[in-house]
C-alpha cells in the first residue's frame, strides 16, 4: 500500500487556518477572525473544486501573507535592524516531500517560494541570499523589502527594545484533499526584536511543520525555540499515532511544549480522516476551518 493510500476510498475534503498564538486577543479581533476565515475559504475553493491538498495550503497562507495583520509576508515583525527576515515550510504527505526558506527579505510569500524549493526537489531549506537568487531564478517576484514593513510593526519594535523578543502571530493551514493526501504549510516573521538572522521553527520540518497521508498534518505557532527543543510537529503526529484522536493530540503535544520546551504557543492539526484539532497555551489563537459539513468558514478567536 502506497504512502496515503489508506484503502478506503475517496476522503471528505477539509482545510483549518490559525493567525498565531502569539497573536493580541484585545487588538483588531474582528479583523483577525475576517482574516483567517478568507484563508480558509481561499484554501477550502481549491479543495471544493477537486484541487489538491498542497495548492489549498499554499493559497490559504497566501492569503495571510498579503494581510498587514498577520506577522507573515507584508506586515511581519522586525528585526533589531528593523527590517523583515521571513521564515516558511510546506510539506505533502504522500512521498514526505517538503520545502523550505528562512532570512528571506525580497519576497512577498515566502510559502510560495518554498513551495518552489519542494518541487525543485534538490534540497529541503535554502537560507538568505540564496534563497533569494533561487526565487529569481524560479520566477518567484521580487518585492522592495521597504513595502513589507507597517507602521504598526515599526511600534513593536519601539516597544520590544526594553524587553526579550516576542511573538507574534505566526500563520499556518493544514488540508485533506478527495485523494486522500495531506498538506501542510506555516509562515512567519519571527519573533519582534530578534537578532538578524535569527531562524525559528516555521522552516523546519518536523518542528513547525509537517504532514504524513497515513496519519495527520500539523502547524504549529508560538516560541520558537521551545517548538524546535521539542520537534512539536513531528510528536504531535506521535501522540495522534497513539490515541487516534486529534483533539487530544494538539492538547498534549501543547502540554509537551509548555512543561518541557519551556515555552509558550499552540497548533492546528488534521488527521487522515478530516477530524480536526487545535491547542493552544496562550490567550487567544484565531482558527477557521471548512469542510463539506460547513457552508461557510467557521472560525474559533
Amino acid at each position: 500500500m502506497a504512502r496515503g493510500d489508506t484503502g478506503g476510498g475517496a476522503r471528505v475534503p477539509a482545510i483549518v487556518v490559525h493567525g498565531g498564538a502569539g497573536a493580541d486577543p484585545t487588538d483588531g479581533r474582528d479583523e483577525v477572525r475576517a482574516g483567517v476565515c478568507a484563508a480558509a475559504a481561499a484554501g477550502w475553493r481549491v479543495l471544493a473544486g477537486g484541487g489538491r491538498a498542497l495548492d489549498a495550503v499554499e493559497a490559504a497562507v497566501r492569503v495571510l501573507e498579503d494581510h498587514p495583520r498577520f506577522n507573515a509576508g507584508r506586515g511581519s515583525v522586525l528585526t533589531t535592524a528593523g527590517t523583515v527576515e521571513m521564515d516558511a515550510s510546506i510539506m505533502e504527505g504522500d512521498r514526505l516531500r517538503c520545502g523550505a526558506v528562512a532570512a528571506v527579505t525580497r519576497v512577498a510569500n515566502a510559502v510560495t517560494l518554498a513551495r518552489r524549493v519542494l518541487e525543485d526537489g534538490r534540497h529541503v531549506l535554502l537560507v538568505g541570499e540564496g534563497a533569494e537568487a533561487f526565487a529569481r531564478a524560479a520566477g518567484v517576484p521580487d518585492c522592495d523589502p521597504a513595502t513589507l514593513v507597517t507602521e504598526r510593526q515599526r511600534r513593536r519594535l519601539a516597544e520590544s527594545r526594553a524587553r526579550a523578543p516576542v511573538g507574534g502571530g505566526t500563520v499556518g493551514a493544514v488540508a485533506l484533499d478527495r485523494h486522500g493526501t495531506l498538506a501542510a504549510a506555516t509562515s512567519t516573521g519571527g519573533v519582534a526584536g530578534k537578532l538578524p538572522g535569527r531562524v525559528g521553527d516555521s522552516a523546519l520540518i518536523g518542528c513547525g511543520t509537517y504532514a504524513d497521508s497515513t496519519l495527520g498534518a500539523v502547524s504549529c505557532t508560538g516560541s520558537g525555540e521551545a517548538i524546535i527543543r521539542v520537534v512539536l510537529a513531528r510528536r504531535a503526529l506521535d501522540y495522534l499515532k497513539e490515541a487516534d484522536d486529534a483533539r487530544y493530540a494538539a492538547r498534549v503535544a501543547v502540554d509537551l511544549l509548555v512543561e518541557e520546551g519551556g515555552g509558550g504557543g499552540g497548533l492546528v492539526l488534521l488527521d487522515w480522516r478530516g477530524r480536526m484539532g487545535w491547542a493552544q497555551s496562550t490567550p487567544f489563537m484565531p482558527v477557521a476551518w471548512m469542510s463539506p459539513a460547513a457552508a461557510e468558514p467557521r472560525a474559533e478567536c
